[in-house]
């Protein structure tokens, strides 16, 4: 019986020992890293567990950092259409802006070519040459298009030519074929006087061509 009361007298010590020595260190941390205009908290008898602190205005307060946390929720259904109306624009964008980027070279180039001609007979022949020559480089690449991405190209050839492409048909190949090639694109749905209004009801297409256009320049 007497074992055990020394026992636990001896357990008590230590306890207690500890105790004294865990209060002593919290109350002897270093600060030597804190700022002398900084307030340091008075510790009470209990204050022995060191927690991490941060300096906040003049006061150093405990502070801590949480894990990350993720919040999933389902997509509201017209945030979800206006993401799916926004990927199925970009991709258009991304598939169709090569030939409208070629388009504008191909127009330019021409136009310097016919600029050199004499007369309209000289213009027309060169203008069938190269039309032979485009169909063989773009007639199966533009057949796998879809109706939404022709429209799309249309767009983005307008705005890399500055004109439509009823005005582009009339100017190589005649009002009257640019007439039959409108009729056409009506019954698609299409038109192809159709604007580009990179401000207005384009700024969306706009801002898919010049994110493109950074990995072109980039």
């Amino acid at each position: 019986m007497r074992s055990r009361v020394v026992i636990y007298w001896l357990s008590l010590s230590v306890i207690l020992l500890l105790s004294t020595a865990v209060s002593a260190s919290a109350q002897s941390t270093d600060t030597s890293s804190i700022p002398a205009n900084v307030i340091e908290p008075e510790y009470g008898p209990y204050d022995t567990i060191r927690v991490p602190a941060k300096v906040i205005g003049n006061e150093l307060v405990p502070a801590t950092y949480g894990e990350y946390v993720w919040v999933h929720a389902p997509m509201p259904p017209g945030m979800r259409r206006r993401f799916e109306e926004w990927t199925r624009l970009r991709n258009a964008v991304y598939v169709t802006y090569p030939y409208a980027r070629r388009a504008g070279l191909i127009m330019n180039e021409m136009n310097a070519k016919m600029a050199l001609l004499a007369t309209e007979k000289e213009r027309k022949a060169y203008v069938m040459s190269r039309e032979k020559e485009l169909k063989k480089e773009f007639t199966e690449p533009l057949e796998q298009l879809s109706i939404y991405q022709g429209k799309v190209l249309m767009k983005l050839i307008n705005r890399q030519t500055g004109n439509n492409c009823y005005e582009i048909i009339k100017e190589y190949k005649g009002g009257l074929t640019a007439r039959l090639w409108q009729t056409v694109a009506f019954f698609f749905s299409s038109n192809l006087k159709q604007p580009y209004d990179p401000k207005g009801d384009d700024k969306a297409i706009e801002s898919i061509v010049e994110e493109v256009e950074r990995m072109y320049h980039g």
